[in-house]
């Protein structure tokens, strides 16, 4: 007897036969469809005891099919798959109240997994969320681990967890903690942050907690702390690292019994805040040095995110860059594009700064570039350097090669060349988004497709 009967909708007949496969191996019965109106019918007759759908269908989006399915039958779970890997797209499948959301490609032992565990928790009605969508939260990337950031904020979005947000400096590190804020459950409240390393130490616990008249010296008047203004809302602790140790005295106190007091004040206070904590500093380091409360560390450390440095996913970079740049053209009213060379060096270069440093870099070639493009002169010394270095290399293979052929000097390239060899690069470089790869190279999504057709590229990932 199967373990469970399980309904696949997607239009691509390899993805519904290789679900099928697992599926079957695993001891499941799967019955797929191509489209979402036959999913509808199977849904509405009874059928079925997990859902695996496709977001993108040939007659429906499965976003507008899945509130209705959670009317008709509240408890099914339903897994989202999709290409579409953006940050809204997580959020919108955990605000439809989808069981799990899973980027394109996947691993089919990660999906048999997660039906087994749909189907072998208790059924519940799944909690749908009401929340704005907005695509200018500037959270981007397709590399696997933002995939899985994506996922994990998904989920905590639905919860009033304390989470610890960990990475280097210029991340976005802030930006993850907005968006927990503007899409959970306290939206709309308050989102208050304070940067402890901005702040002198002797006025971390008033900032924090607000202070009484007369209180101390120059305390002429009661102060408001962060907690009071953060009521209902979210409290953002960044940089927590830097925190002195009597405040994270103080901050444990809150955290145990929900409850401060004001600097000169005696009168206990309830907070009703959600906490959210972020450093780039190594925290069990600075434990074992006596700099930070271990049990503090484990109040805040409840769910951990970790950020990924830019050089660790380094496909997102024509992305980044194409966002920074999208923005920029709209407030200067002027398009500017990369040219290629300058996105190969941005590829290649480190970021320390990480995406605030891409940030910066993008804003400083365009406001001093003399036209739309942005060659390599208009990127910041050092990364002007990284791409005549890679010039004088790319110059004594070419030198080299020609030798061994036969001796002479190389054969220029035409402009044709040029140009398919830019188109290439861009759509390989942002692994296959056409509509992304037009807009770093400054033309239309229809010019981009006349171009592939003029030079006979059918396939622009595989080698041609």
């Amino acid at each position: 007897m199967a373990k469970g009967n399980i309904l696949i909708a997607d239009d691509d007949a390899a993805i519904r036969t290789v679900l099928n496969q697992a599926l079957a191996r695993a001891g499941y019965a799967p019955r797929a469809t191509g489209n979402a109106a036959t999913l509808w019918r199977w849904i509405s007759q009874g059928e079925g005891d997990l859902v695996i759908t496709d977001v993108l269908m040939p007659d429906e989006n499965a976003f507008d099919l899945i509130p209705r399915v959670k009317k008709l039958r509240p408890d099914l779970p339903i897994i989202v798959m999709s290409a579409q890997n953006t940050f809204m797209t997580a959020i919108t499948a955990a605000e439809r109240g989808a069981y799990e959301y899973l980027p394109k490609p996947f691993d089919l032992n990660e999906l048999v997994a997660i039906v087994g565990r749909a189907l072998a928790e208790p059924r519940r009605r799944s909690q749908r969320l009401v929340a704005e969508t907005s695509e200018g939260l500037p959270l981007i990337g397709r590399c696997p681990a933002m995939q899985e950031i994506y996922r994990v904020l998904a989920r905590l979005t639905q919860t009033d967890l304390t989470v610890m947000i960990t990475g280097e400096s210029g991340t976005g590190k802030e930006l993850v903690a907005r968006a927990l804020h503007e899409y959970g459950k306290r939206r709309n409240g308050p989102f208050v942050a304070i940067n402890m390393a901005a702040i002198p130490r002797e006025l971390i616990e008033s900032e924090l907690f607000g202070h009484e008249k007369g209180a101390f010296t120059g305390a002429q008047n009661r102060h408001v702390g962060r907690f009071e203004q953060a009521e209902g809302g979210t409290l953002f602790l960044d940089e927590i690292g830097d925190m002195p140790m009597e405040a994270q005295t103080r901050l444990l106190r809150v955290l145990q019994e929900g409850e401060y007091t004001t600097v000169g004040g005696r009168t206990p206070i309830r907070t009703n805040v959600r906490i959210i904590a972020a450093t780039n500093r190594d925290l069990h380091q600075q434990i074992d040095q006596g700099l930070f409360r271990e049990d503090l560390f484990y109040r805040l450390n409840v769910v951990n995110l970790r950020l990924p440095s830019l050089r660790d996913r380094r496909e997102d970079i024509p992305l980044l860059a194409a966002h920074f740049l999208d923005r920029i053209s709209r407030e200067h009213g002027t398009k500017f594009t990369l040219s290629d060379e300058a996105l190969r060096t941005m590829m290649r270069h480190d970021w320390p700064g990480n995406v605030r440093e891409l940030e910066n870099s993008v804003e400083r070639a365009c406001a001093l570039s003399s036209g739309p493009v942005l060659h390599l002169g208009d990127l910041p010394t050092q990364l002007q350097q990284q791409g005549l270095d890679a010039r004088r290399t790319a110059a004594t293979a070419g030198e080299h090669d020609s030798e061994k052929e036969g001796g002479g000097a190389p054969a220029l390239k035409t402009l044709a060349d040029l140009e398919r060899e830019a188109i290439l690069s861009a759509i390989r470089a942002l692994n296959g988004d056409k509509l992304q790869a037009a807009k770093l190279l400054g033309i239309g999504k229809t010019t981009l497709y006349r171009k592939l057709k003029e030079y006979g590229i059918d396939d622009p990932l595989r080698g041609q």
